[in-house]
């Protein structure tokens, strides 16, 4: 058991990483820039489970030495997650969600308060944490009706294994612009991006 999890750790990195991160980046930058709008990243990373192959990605594309990374309960149960971030990417995870830059949510029902997340200041309103969330899917959850920068008029979007409360959430997560977290929501082969711009409201309502 114990040689199978050292292989998980050292294996399932980008085989061409300058490429393979380039392709990434480029996907997440046109996410961000059209909030709603599904992505396709085909696999390129391989983590210790329950680490799903896109998350993976984008943290071995956005993390390294200097990006503190925090990683929820699901994720952070065996410590295999961290060891393989650490050997792949040379993060550091903190346990303090307020230290991180990126948070890791493997599981979104249970994502609880924002508050606990950087969220920059008004002076540095950068200086803020982007969470990725991995979701089963962007199509089958709550209807969700997008508005904002990079959004012309409204876009939809109905991801599942979000908090019950997401919106309310969110809408607190507004109030604080320009400071507020950004969120990328990854399922097994796309992402989509919520900037802190972002307004949501439940079509179910």
């Amino acid at each position: 058991m114990a040689v199978q999890s050292q292989d998980a750790i050292v294996t399932g990195g980008f085989d061409a990483p300058v490429f393979d991160a380039q392709s990434v980046f480029r996907a997440l930058m046109d996410a961000m820039a059209r909030p709603g709008t599904v992505q396709a990243i085909a696999p390129r990373a391989s983590a210790p489970s329950p680490l799903g192959p896109v998350a993976a990605a984008l943290a071995l594309t956005l993390c390294d030495v200097d990006t503190p990374v925090w990683l929820d309960a699901a994720l952070a149960t065996d410590g295999a997650i961290a060891r393989w971030l650490g050997f792949h990417a040379g993060a550091p995870v903190t346990d303090d969600p307020a230290a991180a830059a990126f948070a890791l949510i493997g599981d979104g029902p249970s994502l609880g308060s924002l508050d606990r997340f950087a969220r920059g200041t008004h002076d540095y309103p950068d200086r803020s944490a982007t969470l990725i969330v991995q979701v089963p899917d962007l199509a089958a959850g709550p209807a969700l009706t997008l508005t904002g920068p990079g959004i012309k008029q409204s876009t939809a979007l109905a991801p599942s294994g979000l908090p019950a409360r997401f919106t309310t959430l969110w809408a607190d997560n507004n109030a604080l612009f320009p400071c507020g977290i950004d969120m990328v929501l990854a399922t097994p082969d796309a992402v989509a991006a919520l900037p802190r711009t972002t307004r949501i409201q439940s079509t179910e309502n």
